[in-house]
């Protein structure tokens, strides 16, 4: 455990080490500044009342894209477990947003929504595929004998659900909830970048290319870095827990 701890603050000192050296070979920081000045403008972006609605402003729409997607696929997962026709009414949805290039749904969506509503729409749009084949990939790897045994003895809906869908959805839940964490980052903050969604962190990083500030640009970028990180730890716990007081976790 420590071990590791040791390995990863090695890798972090060692990329700080090559950032610092490429920053003194070019020596411009326009293109790229050192390590220190990015830490400068951080800790000075901090001290802003700015700086935190910023990130408020961002977190809870990006957040609640991610959670609105994590709910609304769950329900349809386990509908179209349960009804194969449920399954083949969505599968032209689903494969269409997996397909379609996520620019197009950002210029669709500055056109249908007001602008303060495009990361929530973004992310709920980017996530939802990942999460419902992952959550329906792990209805279908339930236990059949399990299944057939409580059908045989009339078990009712809701036990099976907690006793034996539970189990199987839990690790494909997981997997797909760390993966779309940070495709949820990723494609809010770009829908930002390209709506210029006022007061958020698109526009923050939108504003230090246009004005050459590239301090700011990669002092956002570590902000949103810790965001996303900070954010997929605190989920991915929570799930963990809801499975264990739900029973879904195994012994």
């Amino acid at each position: 455990m420590r071990q590791g701890r040791w390995q990863k603050l090695l890798a972090a000192a060692l990329a700080l080490a090559v950032w610092q050296g490429a920053s003194m070979l070019v020596h411009s920081p326009i293109l790229l500044p050192s390590p220190l000045r990015v830490a400068a403008r951080l800790a000075a972006l901090v001290l802003t009342a700015d700086f935190w609605s910023t990130i408020a402003f961002s977190l809870v729409r990006i957040a609640g894209g991610f959670l609105l997607a994590l709910i609304t696929a769950t329900a349809l997962a386990l509908a179209a477990g349960r009804f194969s026709l449920v399954e083949i009414l969505l599968r032209p949805y689903v494969l269409a947003i997996k397909s379609v290039p996520v620019a197009s749904f950002i210029i669709l969506a500055l056109i249908w929504l007001r602008t303060s509503q495009l990361s929530l729409f973004i992310s709920f749009l980017m996530v939802f595929p990942v999460l419902y084949t992952n959550v329906l990939a792990g209805i279908r790897s339930a236990n059949g004998q399990l299944l057939e045994m409580a059908r045989v003895f009339r078990v009712p809906w809701s036990r099976r659900l907690r006793m034996i869908y539970l189990p199987a959805v839990e690790p494909f839940l997981l997997a797909g909830s760390a993966t779309a964490l940070g495709m949820s980052w990723k494609a809010g903050v770009a829908a930002e970048v390209i709506g210029v969604v006022g007061g958020s962190l698109g526009e923050r990083l939108y504003d230090a290319k246009i004005y050459l500030m590239t301090a700011d640009l990669l002092a956002w970028t570590v902000v949103i870095v810790a965001l996303s990180a900070g954010f997929e730890k605190l989920i991915l716990w929570l799930l963990g827990w809801a499975f264990r007081r739900m029973g879904g976790a195994q012994a």
